[in-house]
């Protein structure tokens, strides 16, 4: 036990070196809303983006598919460039563009040199308020989404969570995919895209957040000069609550040699205090893969029954947060004969949360989420990354030295 505080007591002073050195993240927000946040590291390299609240949870049924067909559409030509001047200038910057949907953001991002960070913006701007959204590279992207769907049908952790969530908020937005179905892909057009960007592309509703070696000052004079003309006001409904529903699913396949299960109970949103607890308790779950060896020695109790027992061939918990709920819960990989096993397990490992789960047990989880929390934020994508997505989630970037107190004062037993 003492040699756990001592470690314990190394590992918060580690963390409390680390957090002395982080430059602050600075936040403006401009006159039509728009919300400049970046964090200056001096490197040479940066990564700037935008965070945009518009997800597939912002579709209804008719047009689901269209934030991420919107996304595909991206770097498809503007009114100033093609898409191969488009290409062009991003090689010969050595810069790297890319984007994503999820189901309440959608993020365009660039990495540049820190000199290039003017063109990246211009960039970024052009790209969403000027797309040309052509009718022949539609079709093109049709084509692509479609055997991308083929592609996500083959990547079985993926197919399950779709599935879990589908059945966890039945008849709501975040039940549906991100890809939306087969049918909306087909019929998905230019008038459908436009509506969606004159729609959700609104001052208030984007971050251009940056990271690395940028400055504040010059990021806000380039926002003001690209982003100034977007209208600040919407006539958007507010997010309508999705309602989380107690239910199973299952897909039996018999020619398929393994069972991939998700198990989920209902979370909270981002901004809830039970967040942090539901963080600690998912890292002491933890993750455990029968490729990667050492389950006799870990520190995950359902880590060392997998390995004992031959229960599983991995294991991963989650923590999925939304805006206003989530999913905590446990991804696994099975034979047939062991899932009710696997299953037993995991619930009573899930109850010992609450009941036997020892103090420096939780010490040592929290130890482990403050160091892949920071280890997380290594290199100027991620730290850009986590700028974004928190200026979306709380209006604000929460230092990294209160995440690491409300870590430290988290009560895992008495929140669960």
């Amino acid at each position: 036990h003492s040699y756990d505080q001592q470690m314990a007591t190394r590992s918060t002073q580690a963390v409390g070196q680390v957090l002395l050195n982080v430059p602050e993240t600075k936040v403006t927000t401009l006159d039509n809303g728009l919300r400049v946040a970046s964090e200056d590291s001096g490197l040479t390299t940066c990564t700037v983006g935008l965070w945009i609240d518009a997800g597939s949870r912002y579709e209804n049924e008719r047009n689901n598919g269209t934030a991420h067909f919107l996304e595909h559409m991206a770097f498809k030509g503007t009114r100033k460039r093609s898409q191969l001047d488009l290409e062009l200038e991003i090689e010969n910057m050595g810069a790297h563009l890319n984007a994503y949907t999820s189901r309440e953001q959608t993020v365009y991002y660039a990495k540049a040199f820190s000199r290039d960070l003017p063109r990246a913006v211009e960039i970024l701007a052009d790209i969403i308020q000027n797309s040309t959204l052509g009718e022949a590279e539609i079709e093109r992207e049709r084509g692509v989404i479609l055997r991308e769907m083929q592609e996500v049908e083959t990547n079985l952790q993926e197919v399950v969570f779709d599935y879990l969530h589908a059945t966890a908020y039945q008849d709501t937005p975040l039940g549906r995919t991100i890809l939306g179905p087969t049918e909306n892909i087909k019929t998905i057009n230019r008038g459908d895209l436009v509506e969606y960007i004159t729609t959700h592309y609104k001052g208030p509703r984007i971050v251009l957040a940056a990271a690395g070696g940028v400055s504040h000052n010059e990021l806000i004079n380039l926002a003001k000069f690209h982003f100034g003309k977007l209208p600040a006001r919407y006539s958007a409904e507010a997010l309508l609550p999705c309602h989380f529903t107690g239910s199973e699913i299952r897909v039996r396949d018999d020619k398929m040699p393994l069972a991939h299960i998700a198990i989920a109970v209902e979370a909270v949103g981002w901004s809830h205090p039970d967040t942090i607890p539901l963080m600690v308790a998912n890292t002491l779950i933890g993750n455990w893969d029968r490729s990667l060896g050492s389950g006799m020695n870990l520190s995950s109790k359902l880590a060392q029954m997998a390995c004992q027992g031959n229960l599983c061939h991995s294991f991963q918990s989650f923590n999925t947060c939304y805006t206003d709920t989530g999913l905590w819960g446990l991804y696994m990989v099975c034979e047939a004969g062991t899932v009710s096993d696997m299953m037993r397990f995991t619930q009573l490992e899930w109850m010992s949360l609450c009941t036997s789960v020892t103090e420096s047990e939780v010490n040592r989880a929290k130890n482990l989420l403050r160091t892949n929390m920071l280890l997380h934020l290594d290199g100027s994508t991620p730290i850009c990354e986590d700028i974004g997505r928190q200026m979306l989630c709380y209006s604000r970037r929460i230092p990294l030295h209160e995440l690491e107190a409300r870590i430290d004062v988290s009560n895992i037993r008495a929140d669960l």
